[in-house]
């Protein structure tokens, strides 16, 4: 057994605000309850989950440590009551409701899973919240199959070069758009067979005239906003428009809801967060049996972009917020 130290380094929030609320204390060092593991943390994950809740519009659901962070990658070191599963010294991954910013975290057995031999801690960190998220959202929700067209917009950030990747590798014609020649020169390096510059002209048209009218069959959305009406208007009949997060504004005005009906489309959406264990525990089986094998083979990755130490939280937070990164910010934990 492992002897924990009594206390540990943590990322708290002072308050509700910017970056400049993200600080470093110590604390006590957790200790795991029944149906749980603790994980001496090699890397967290940084996620616009965190930002939200730094501003306060965001908190953790009832029973979470108020201290962020939603993914992480380490070593198990204690067993809660009731685990066989994963065992001591196992190095994983996990999806965790909150806690990650920290030298030691707490997570349920049942959703951590074996690090990819392939990748590194700092990797496989960047791993939880996106898969997660990606893969129930556009393959379980949005039912995205081979052969069909997908459309993801930030595809420069976390979400979106997973889903690109992963929408890619499983058979469709994937679509994303990007703020810069550089991020959508990004895109298509990790799969996209089209990038659109949304700031150089309107991606409707553009996916107008590349499919000939017809549209998209899936729609992953994290603006929200005035991208909504758009959205509806490119899908292909059948389509379906599954919305993960509302950047620009939860109320869509001048919609044309007709297309619901003449093309039958879907409007769809979650939240991972505030989910059920044996919920989430679902999504984790499906990772391990369907993406966990392309992950072991290298065959997708997350792509990282920039690491920081757990000290320098606030830059990372502070990085998060230009939206200049490709791909993930991961924090690390050097002892």
């Amino acid at each position: 057994m492992t002897t924990l130290p009594a206390r540990m380094r943590e990322i708290f929030f002072d308050g509700a605000g910017g970056p400049e609320v993200v600080k470093l204390r110590e604390a006590d060092t957790p200790r795991p309850r029944p149906g749980k593991v603790l994980v001496q943390v090699v890397a967290a994950g940084v996620n616009r989950p965190d930002c939200a809740q730094r501003t306060g519009s965001y908190p953790p659901p009832p029973g979470e440590t108020a201290i962020p962070g939603l993914e992480i990658a380490g070593r198990v070191v204690a067993l809660g009551e009731g685990v066989t599963s994963p065992a001591i010294g196992d190095e994983v991954c996990a999806l965790v409701g909150s806690g990650g910013y920290a030298e030691y975290c707490e997570a349920d057995a049942a959703l951590c899973l074996p690090k990819p031999r392939a990748l590194s801690f700092i990797e496989a960190a960047g791993i939880p919240e996106t898969f997660f998220t990606v893969y129930d959202n556009v393959f379980t929700r949005g039912a995205l199959k081979p052969g069909e067209s997908f459309l993801v917009h930030g595809g420069s950030s976390g979400i979106g070069s997973t889903a690109i990747q992963l929408a890619r590798h499983f058979g469709a014609t994937v679509f994303a758009t990007a703020g810069s020649d550089e991020k959508c020169d990004f895109c298509k390096s990790i799969g996209a067979d089209h990038a659109i510059n949304y700031r150089d002209g309107d991606f409707v048209e553009a996916i107008r005239t590349i499919t000939q009218k017809r549209g998209v069959d899936v729609i992953l959305d994290m603006v929200g906003g005035p991208y909504i009406a758009k959205n509806i208007s490119i899908l292909a009949t059948d389509g379906r428009l599954v919305q993960i997060a509302f950047l620009q504004g939860h109320v869509a005005e001048k919609v044309n809801w007709t297309p619901v009906l003449t093309r039958r489309l879907t409007l769809t959406g979650s939240t991972l967060r505030p989910r059920t264990v044996a919920q989430k525990a679902i999504i984790a089986g499906q990772l391990r049996e369907k993406v966990w094998p392309l992950l072991e083979a290298g065959d997708v990755k997350p792509i990282v972009h920039a690491t920081f130490p757990l000290a320098e939280a606030r830059a990372a937070h502070e990085l998060m917020e230009t939206s200049a990164h490709l791909g993930k910010i991961v924090l690390t934990i050097d002892g």
